[in-house]
């Protein structure tokens, strides 16, 4: 859970540069593993950073096996075990590029990536539906993160007196901040995806790295990036508390 929110906070940084009129880094979860790598015990730090990932991965496989049983409706076990699901493949995902990084494998970017895929999709018979409906279930999603942290659910995962009693309030705060960032994040991806699903133009989706960007060239859109760094940083440091506090 450590290694999850440190991507997060560099994660923060980057997008922050991006705020501050600096467009040349790469403002996704890969980009944050190769600031790790640029420091000075970069593939030390980055296989540290691949087998935190790894673990928490192999943590959240068991959490959406068997975990998440202090909540009683069986809908809303289902819906975190399958939120489970998204990190560990999320947290492989990083973990893999960290290895690779260390390695000295190149990378693709997150935009390269969903761009490549939405080719795909739209190749075949009815692709565009098929890349719209992948944008509205993208589009959801970023409405529930953002549920999450507007009606502070994520709470019940954690077992505050654990925590030291003046930590618990910046806790709630910087958690629903995080999860509020975190799916406006999601959103702006989906948005990509539905406008090359409308336009039938695979160069118009993209992964976080292109959603930031493009956000940062409209009118008040460096607002709304900085509302979103302070998610991803929020989101960081809950990590940090929940590593300690999570239930299960």
């Amino acid at each position: 859970m450590v290694c999850y929110g440190v991507v997060h906070v560099i994660l923060a940084a980057l997008t922050a540069q991006v705020v501050l009129g600096d467009s040349g880094e790469r403002t996704d979860q890969k980009g944050a593993v190769a600031e790790v790598a640029k420091s000075s015990f970069g593939p030390v730090l980055l296989w540290v950073l691949a087998i935190g990932l790894f673990a928490f991965a192999l943590w959240q496989v068991t959490m959406a096996i068997s975990g998440y049983t202090w909540d009683t409706e069986k809908r809303k076990r289902i819906y975190h075990r399958v939120g489970s699901v998204g990190r560990a493949i999320t947290a492989v995902a990083i973990g893999v590029a960290a290895v690779n990084y260390a390695t000295g494998s190149s990378q693709s970017s997150s935009t390269q990536q969903s761009q490549e895929w939405t080719a795909r999709l739209l190749s075949v018979p009815f692709g565009q539906v098929l890349v719209g409906v992948v944008a509205l279930v993208i589009i959801g999603l970023g409405a529930v993160v953002v549920r999450k942290g507007v009606k502070r659910s994520f709470e019940k995962d954690l077992d505050m007196s654990r925590l030291p009693a003046g930590s618990r309030k910046w806790v709630e705060r910087l958690g629903r901040i995080g999860w509020i960032g975190k799916g406006l994040a999601y959103a702006l991806i989906g948005v990509l995806v539905g406008l090359a699903a409308i336009n039938a133009d695979p160069s118009q989706s993209g992964g976080l790295d292109k959603a930031l960007h493009t956000l940062a060239a409209q009118p008040y859109g460096v607002f709304v990036l900085a509302l979103i760094a302070l998610g991803f940083l929020g989101f960081g440091v809950y990590c940090f508390a929940a590593a300690k506090a999570h239930k299960g």
